[in-house]
């Protein structure tokens, strides 16, 4: 089965991605990863995009949390 890796973070990647998510999701034979960075990880970021929009919640958790790269 094909397999596709939508990667979200913020807010614009959210609206976008929830279309194509709604896509993916009526379309048989093909599976949807979706991987959140955590760039935006409060709940008025992030999990009321899922909410709101019907977006799968995310398979794969980074945690990144908008941290600079000089800080990891």
């Amino acid at each position: 089965m094909p397999r596709i890796l939508t990667i979200i973070g913020a807010r614009p990647q959210f609206i976008k991605a929830s279309v194509v998510s709604r896509a993916i999701a009526q379309t048989d034979g093909i599976e949807e990863i979706v991987l959140h960075t955590g760039q935006h990880f409060d709940a008025n970021m992030s999990d009321i995009f899922f909410n709101q929009l019907g977006m799968p919640r995310p398979d794969v958790q980074l945690n990144i949390h908008g941290n600079p790269p000089s800080s990891r």
